[in-house]
């Protein structure tokens, strides 16, 4: 299994390391207007050409495919507003005409809305073959494979050695717990969308997850919403542990950053898979089926491959930076969130009240007080 780690780890600095690329050199015709809006305008046309995109995607991720596709089809204006899971959902719902396509990581969410009607159909033929596996009906559609990490910094491996997983990250709390007090980090599962999900997945698992809660709470471990709020405390010092962090997200941050090192679990590896629809109110509708044609095709999914570090689905794209190679080297260990029915039990409102009250007692006492999932969206 230290195999696997050791090779897992290698692999990951290959797969989730962006490249230069296209998007370095189009950007003349992109604005900000403001920290969580791109746009990118369209190119001698007076028409109202538009494409607009509601995501939980970091600029620096999405950038490269909205540029490649604008450079395909430069007479479409894109917006794009970068949200969190569960603001991205609640917006959704609010305003459901404001927007054409919606991408998160937050799957259960995503599958919620489609099994609701709130999806449109697409029926290209791109649309069509897309793997089985990878979408539900032909409304929801799962384009990126990211393995969950833990970061740790070296203040901690210098003081209490090197980690190789779950169960020695256990055995650390327990016996330094005091040591370690607020210097851990990890997601909110009560206010996070893809840290509940992650929660679901590792209850399953794991027998011992709900140990490693425990110990987190005894040593006052720190909340966040984002993987992005894990990186910045890891990097600043104040944490000297992150748990559950999205790989694609992280690695860039080590490399930046020698006093960072990615832990890859040896036992079992999580997959977060971020999916699209189309709004069935969208207000371009064509555009929007348009660039999901581009995102689950083979140009957009190399691109996904070789200029971010989101991980490419598609069955023909192979090699450096997609999930067919992470599957050939690694396997069962890798443990992908099915987009199944399933998913839509786990925002049963009992369910997940349920869920998270054990996450609270076991983690006691710094969770707000757990709220109906139709609040907490």
């Amino acid at each position: 299994m230290r195999y696997l780690s050791t090779c897992l780890t290698l692999l990951l600095t290959v797969f989730i390391t962006p490249r230069p690329g296209l998007a370095d050199n189009i950007l003349g015709d992109t604005t900000r207007t403001a920290a969580n809006v791109l746009t990118l305008n369209a190119k001698n046309t007076s028409s109202k050409n538009e494409l607009v995109l509601h995501g939980a995607l970091d600029m620096e991720y999405i950038t490269p495919i909205l540029s490649a596709f604008h450079q395909r089809y430069p007479h479409i204006s894109i917006t794009y507003r970068n949200l969190e899971t569960l603001e991205l959902h609640q917006r959704f719902q609010d305003a459901p005409n404001e927007v054409d396509i919606l991408i998160s990581s937050a799957m259960p969410w995503q599958y919620q809305l489609a099994n609701d009607g709130y999806a449109q159909s697409l029926d290209s033929p791109i649309a069509k073959s897309w793997p089985a596996q990878a979408r539900w009906r032909q409304e929801l559609f799962a384009f990126t494979f990211e393995p969950v990490v833990m970061v740790v910094h070296r203040e901690l491996t210098q003081r209490y050695g090197q980690l190789s997983g779950y169960v020695d990250l256990l055995n650390l709390l327990k016996a330094h717990g005091t040591d370690l007090n607020g210097r851990i980090v990890t997601y909110n599962p009560a206010t996070s969308g893809a840290g509940y999900s992650h929660a679901i997945q590792e209850a399953q698992l794991s027998p011992r997850y709900w140990d490693l809660i425990s110990a987190f709470g005894n040593a006052n471990a720190q909340l966040v919403n984002t993987t992005s709020a894990m990186l910045e405390g890891l990097i600043e010092g104040r944490f000297w542990i992150g748990y559950g962090l999205l790989g694609s997200y992280a690695q860039p941050s080590v490399e930046a950053n020698p006093e960072l090192e990615i832990i890859i679990p040896e036992s079992y590896v999580l997959v977060t898979q971020r999916t699209a629809l189309v709004s069935r109110h969208a207000p371009n509708a064509e555009n929007a089926r348009t660039f999901m044609d581009f995102l689950l095709g083979k140009t957009g999914q190399h691109i996904i491959a070789e200029q971010t570090p989101l991980g490419a689905l598609h069955p023909e794209v192979i090699g450096e930076g997609s999930a067919a190679e992470l599957r050939r080297l690694h396997g069962d260990a890798l443990r992908p969130l099915a987009l199944t029915p399933a998913l839509l039990a786990t925002l049963d409102n009992l369910k997940r009240q349920a869920l998270l009250q054990r996450w609270q007692r076991e983690f006691s006492p710094t969770l707000p007080e757990v709220t109906t999932s139709a609040d907490a969206q």
